[in-house]
């Protein structure tokens, strides 16, 4: 199964139990949220101005070890300050809100130590003592504060959220001391019945305990004073000394604890006098006094005369019971003395010796003692924090373990001349590692002058505001208005200088140590500073050795290196070889040394030209020590071999997203408890800190090794020499740029990047498959800012370490000790660039942090073969989301060339579920060119497309797939041509059908219609012409033009019969379909169309088919016949297989009626619709009643119909007028100029009347008829309406049918004249 390795000796998890280092989580907050809370017990100044150091505790919740607690990994700390406490609340796994807050009790010094806090079963209880008065601060218990069992949330309210309700001015919290009595020192304790007791020591001597009632009880403040002598009660109110009696200045308590055990408390007192006294406040005596000189071996009169601060600490634990620990102060020979009390047979008590520990000279700050160790804080000359601890049980040697402390930032800042000051100074000011907020802000301050008062800025407002301060002060200071370059560069190094050395003052000030804190159920170790909080953690085995002191190095018997005492004691010797090299390279050589690993040149190198510049620095004398001591060393390479293997955290387990999940066996709340566990902004800068400082120092160690190697290749033999070039040296190399690697990204701070960025990358990412993998999704930041690795821990790793640590064992253990080894051994080999697991650069992608994603894979670019394809394809997302398309392309397609190879790339193209894959690139290719289709980059997509189709192979299908996505994309991009080359590429008809057709739409909505008449279409001819009638006969017939376009298509490729075909087809519906006036002028230019193409073709072919009228006769409701199959012998198989032949004649008819019919569409728009669906004898009536005459003779000879109805239509129309109005004679100029009139008589004033009949003489006249059929008939229609007929008619008939007499006229008409 894929694991995590943590506890292997070949990892960094190997532990020597022998150091710890020191981490300080750095808040990024400018300013701390402090809420202020004031409390007025109405005490004045106390006289001659009692001043109290500062002072700090800490306070560890019960069930801080229990997972399923909510108070697990939980604190509080504070510090004090003249009448000011800070109280803090924190946890390791949830973040805590309103969890600080100040707390000033006017006019009252807090008295060192004066501060205790304790817990019930429904309350968190604080005692306060302070120079003239005790308080009370009641407050509820984390497990009473939220209504469900189950902390969910990643954010929860702290203890102080409601501080303000906590009746802090009440007078029963608090109790005022009379004056000149302000207590030395002083303890607290809270009894079982709710009462809490102060226990103080006055400058008199003796013991007072002050008690006030239960907080949700009615009672009294009770005071009581012990003393050897007498016990002495009252109510209230404090007994004179002159009653009490002379106290003895040697029984003055010095330091002060309480015990509750079984049924009574003891109160343990150290006083002035070294001896130890032990009082019962249930018997109200001193029961036990014990003379600690008793156990001090020699300087006892010195220690007597010594009148430093002696203190004790006290510790309770099943297995030894109640332990007491004092330090016994003395100019030269200080020492703990470590006791335990024992209960003898008749209830009496004694202490017996444990073990004495001498302590170094340093000041003494604090100690804590443990159930095994004691724990010790000191500041030296230099006010240098010290820290170091012992184990009291097992230590013969009675030595002290080191805690190697955190460096302080560097006095001055190394600047190379191609560096920019300004970037140099804000980098390592605001370096996750070097400075807190605080600091920066109050050498703002400091540096503007006070002129104005910082608000909570933003980190980077903060370093916005530190850039104007400083550029304007040396603006400000310019009196010259030109500089050379270098002049400049001179004054802002000096200007950023001196702030930097502002910013090292209050940094060492917040520096200031002022107690330890350790909680034995987690094992966590604190140090509670003026200005932050830091932790200590464990020290890995190879990092002691590097990091420890020449003496302990020296005293080194073992090491877990390697189980071979020689090959251990060659370590140890090489590693002091090693530190001497690390003593010759500071200054320029270390930078130049950076420098290299930045611009990835070769570290080889670099080392070799730091090692000559060292010889020619005169470094001689330092390089013979070096040679000595390497001559100690009895196999060099194999102590190099072993130290380089516990440095290389390379393995071969993978580390799958999957496992970010703990198992599902466990029960839901072990689930949610895991889910929170080590998540809070705490833990996660501590975590991600002692990552960055180990990176750095093995950063250091092997750039060390690295030019001892070579020193080596100076003075060793050849056959050592050869396999140090060949095997050490490389390795050495790799594991240096893998450091520097760590280095750099735990300083690399993380981009801001919009919600809606988030949203539309995780939406890429979903068409990847991806977007459901926990290394990819994004949650909100617990720091601002954070840097890369602390994004990663938050959101993957965190998760991962966490289910493996507990995925294995059962977690419903009770007590849960603090895993930061593993966390951090395990976060570095989740981010050690040469393993499998490829879950860092995944995070970075699901995150957007492009910008640190490129960097990252441009430094492990030269010398990291491990998931090289990966790394390319993360990069092409890095290049898309920069617009550089080009580049990613060529990303991706490096990337594919690995895709079988590794874990990364399987999962993408889900080859892990596949099996049975045969061209798994061609999988890598559809999912990336998914992705940009989804981005909206066509032009990639064709060109990846365009390579991917040789990947497959002969497989038609896929072959098809990326021929269909190059057409449509080209199509999308307007290349036509190319789209139309990509459809005839496709080898799969159905696919080539489906792109044909597409691009016919297309072009014809683009209205693009050369090109697609234009195309070949080899082969294609027939599904062409197919595709283009299909859309023909679908569409409305006047917002599309198909016919047109099939009508243009024909033409060009001069098949004029079937040109004129569709456009006889689109005229015909046109008639049936579009009964409008434009579509009748629509009709006519299609038959028109239709008879240009029939006469440019021989007539034995100028023909077409058409399916039968009685085939194509539409019923109600039906499909529109225009709709059926057109063409040379195409007919619609659900009608019958009649066909109609149509010579030119009669497409000419067709055209004939449908211009008879446009006409009076034109003439009368109101008969549009009535005319397009009239027959030929209808439109004949149409016309005649229109008063188009000209048009219906017309069609009256082309369709061979007589021309009676045309004369008794004029004729009746010339009556009309004859007898009509003005109004008549109007309207009728309107149909009589739509005729061809005959030539006007200009002599005289013609009506309207007297051109009608004009026109039907000239009818009459052009239109001879046999027996004189038409004169008969405007004869008859003129008697028959009693007008009497016109002379010059019956002149006509007697000239043209000789009718002289008025009987043969009669005759003739067979009417009778009158």
């Amino acid at each position: 199964s894929r694991h995590i390795r943590c506890a292997s000796a070949r990892t960094m998890a190997a532990i020597l139990e022998r150091s710890f280092i020191e981490i300080c989580g750095f808040e990024r907050e400018t300013v701390p949220r402090f809420r202020d809370v004031t409390i007025n017990p109405g005490a004045s100044a106390p006289p001659g101005g009692v001043k109290y150091p500062d002072s700090a505790g800490g306070f560890s919740y019960e069930d801080s070890g229990k997972l399923l607690s909510v108070t697990s990994n939980r604190f509080i700390h504070w510090s004090t300050s003249g009448d000011t406490i800070q109280l803090v609340e924190q946890s390791l796994d949830v973040n805590l809100l309103n969890n600080a807050i100040r707390l000033k009790i006017l006019q009252c010094p807090l008295l060192p130590g004066g501060v205790h806090i304790h817990e019930t079963l429904n309350n968190v209880i604080i005692l306060i003592v302070t120079s003239q008065s005790v308080h009370r601060l009641v407050l509820p218990h984390p497990t009473n504060m939220y209504h469900s069992e189950l902390v969910t949330e990643l954010q929860v309210q702290s203890v102080f959220t409601d501080v303000r309700r906590a009746s802090v001015q009440d007078a029963a919290h608090s109790y005022m001391l009379p004056p000149g009595q302000s207590p030395i020192t002083s303890a607290a304790w809270l009894s079982p019945h709710g009462h809490a007791h102060f226990a103080l020591a006055p400058p008199s001597g003796g013991i007072t305990v002050v008690t006030l009632p239960p907080h949700d009880q009615q009672g009294s403040v009770s005071v009581l004073e012990l003393k050897q002598s007498s016990v002495i009660q009252r109510l209230a109110g404090w007994m004179p000394t002159a009653i009490r009696g002379e106290q003895s200045p040697s029984d003055l308590a010095v330091s002060l604890s309480a015990w509750s055990l079984d049924d009574d408390t003891f109160l343990f007192t150290m006083c002035q006098d070294l001896k130890l006294r032990v009082w019962s406040y249930k018997e109200q005596q001193c029961v036990l006094v014990t003379d600690l000189l008793d156990f001090v071996p020699a300087g006892r009169e010195e220690m007597r005369r010594s009148q430093g601060q002696h203190r004790l600490r006290l510790c309770f634990s099943p297995s030894t019971g109640l332990c007491v620990a004092v330090h016994l102060t003395a100019p030269s020979n200080s020492q703990f003395c470590v006791l335990q009390l024992v209960a003898s047979d008749n209830s009496r008590y004694s202490l017996e010796h444990i073990s004495t520990h001498f302590s170094t000279q340093e000041t003494l700050v604090d100690f804590v003692l443990t159930a095994t160790e004691i724990w010790g804080l000191w500041v030296d000359e230099d006010n240098q924090t010290v820290m170091k601890y012992t184990n009291f049980e097992h230590n013969v040697a009675a030595m002290w373990n080191q805690v190697f402390a955190q460096p302080a930032p560097e006095e001055e800042v190394h600047i190379g001349p191609d560096q920019d000051p300004r970037e140099t100074y804000l980098d390592v000011l605001f370096s996750p590692l070097r400075f807190t907020g605080a600091a920066i802000v109050k050498a703002l301050q400091i540096y503007r002058r006070g002129t104005e008062r910082i608000l909570d800025l933003t980190w980077d407002s903060l370093k916005k505001e530190v850039t104007l301060t400083v550029e304007n002060e040396l603006q400000s200071s310019v009196t010259q208005f030109e500089f050379t370059q270098e002049d400049y560069r001179v004054l802002q190094v000096d200007f950023w200088s001196k702030f930097y050395a502002c910013c090292l003052q209050y940094q060492e000030a917040l520096s200031t140590p002022l107690a330890l804190h350790v909680n034995q159920a987690t094992a966590m170790v604190c140090v509670l500073k003026k200005g932050f909080v830091s932790f200590l953690l464990p020290c890995f085995a190879v990092d002691h050795l590097y990091l420890s002191s020449e003496e302990h190095l020296f005293s080194e018997e073992d090491t877990p290196i390697s189980e071979d005492p020689e090959l251990g004691s060659d370590v140890v010797q090489l590693v002091q070889c090693v530190r001497l090299v690390g003593e010759c390279v500071q200054g320029d050589m270390a930078c130049e040394m950076d420098r290299a690993l930045d611009m990835l040149l070769s570290p080889e190198r670099a080392t070799e030209q730091v090692l000559e510049n060292l010889l020619a620095n005169g470094s001689d004398n330092l390089i013979e020590d070096i040679n000595n001591q390497l001559q100690e060393v009895r196999n060099p390479l194999a102590a190099m071999t072993a130290l380089l293997r516990e440095l290389d955290l390379e393995t071969d387990m993978e580390m799958s997203p999957e496992r970010t999940v703990p198992p599902t066996g466990q029960s839901l709340s072990v689930r949610m408890s895991l889910s929170q566990l080590y998540g809070s902004s705490v833990s996660v800068s501590v975590v991600c800190q002692a990552l960055c400082q180990t990176a750095m120092s093995r950063a250091l160690l092997c750039r060390d090794i690295l030019i001892l190697q070579h020193l080596y290749l100076r003075l060793g033999d050849n056959v050592s020499s050869l396999q140090m070039q060949q095997d050490l040296i490389p390795r050495c190399c790799n594991l240096l740029c893998c450091y520097h690697l760590l280095k750099q990204l735990s300083q690399t701070f993380t981009s801001p990047v919009p919600l809606d960025t988030l949203d539309i990358n995780l939406q890429h990412l979903s068409v990847l498959k991806l977007s459901d993998s926990p290394a990819v999704l994004p949650s909100r930041s617990v720091l601002n800012p954070q840097t890369v690795v602390e994004l990663f821990y938050q959101n993957v790793a965190r998760k991962l370490i966490v289910a493996q640590l507990f995925g294995q064992r059962g977690a419903e253990a009770s007590q849960t000790p603090l895993h930061w080894p593993q966390l951090i051994s395990s976060v570095v080999t989740l981010l050690w660039p040469t393993n499998p697991s490829f879950l860092f650069p995944e995070c970075l992608m699901g995150n957007c942090q492009y910008t640190q994603l490129q960097e990252y894979v441009r430094l492990i670019g030269p010398w990291c073969q491990a998931n090289v394809g990966s790394c390319r394809f993360v990069l092409g997302q890095a290049y898309l989301a920069s617009g550089e398309g080009q580049k990613a392309l060529q990303c991706f397609q490096e990337a594919a060339e690995v895709v079988k190879e590794e874990e990364f790339l399987m999962r993408l193209t889900g080859l892990e579920e596949e099996t049975n894959t045969t061209a798994p690139r061609l999988s890598y290719y559809n999912k990336v060119l998914q992705l940009l289709e989804d981005i909206g980059l066509p032009e990639l997509v064709i060109n990846l497309a365009t390579l991917a189709i040789s990947e497959a192979g002969t497989d038609q299908r896929r072959q098809a797939a990326l021929w269909t996505r190059i057409f449509k994309h080209h199509l999308d991009l307007g290349h036509n041509r190319e789209a139309y080359e990509a459809l005839t590429q496709n080898p799969e008809h159905s696919s080539q059908l489906d792109c044909l057709r597409q691009l016919v739409v297309v072009l014809c909505e683009r209205a693009q219609l050369h090109d697609l008449v234009q195309f070949p279409y080899v082969n294609l001819h027939e599904e062409v012409v197919s595709i283009i009638e299909s859309r023909a006969r679908a569409v409305d017939l006047m917002t599309h033009n198909y016919y047109e376009l099939l009508y243009a298509f024909h033409i060009n490729r001069h098949n004029y019969r079937k040109a004129g075909t569709v456009m006889f087809e689109y005229s015909m519906r046109l008639g049936r379909e579009v009964r409008t006036l434009r579509g009748l002028q629509k009709q006519v230019d299609c038959f028109l169309a239709a008879l240009n193409c029939l006469r440019l073709i021989r007539p034995e072919y100028a023909w077409i088919v058409q399916p039968s009228s009685r085939a194509a006769v539409s019923r109600p409701g039906q499909t529109s016949p225009g709709k059926l199959a057109w063409g040379c012998c195409c007919v619609v198989a659900t009608v019958s297989r009649q066909i109609e032949i149509l010579e030119l004649k009669d497409v000419e008819k067709e055209y004939v009626l449908a211009r008879c019919r446009l006409t009076l569409g034109q003439h009368e728009p109101a008969c549009a619709a009535i005319a397009g669906g009239a027959s030929a004898v209808e439109m004949v009536a149409l016309l005649v009643q229109s008063g188009l005459f000209d048009s219906a003779i017309l069609l009256c000879h082309t369709f061979s119909l007589p021309l009676t109805p045309i004369f008794e239509g004029l004729t009746f129309k010339c009556m009309k007028l004859q007898y009509g109005g003005e109004q008549s004679q109007n309207e009728a100029w309107n149909w009589l100029a739509a005729n061809q009139l005959p030539s006007l008589i200009t002599t005289k004033e013609s009506s309207a009347t007297d051109e009608a009949w004009r026109l039907l003489a000239a009818y009459l006249e052009k239109h001879q008829s046999q027996n004189a059929q038409y004169h008969r008939c405007v004869i008859n229609r003129l008697l028959s309406h009693g007008v009497p007929v016109p002379d010059w008619l019956v002149n006509a008939c007697k000239v043209n049918y000789g009718w002289r007499r008025r009987s043969a006229l009669q005759k003739a008409t067979g009417t009778m004249f009158w």
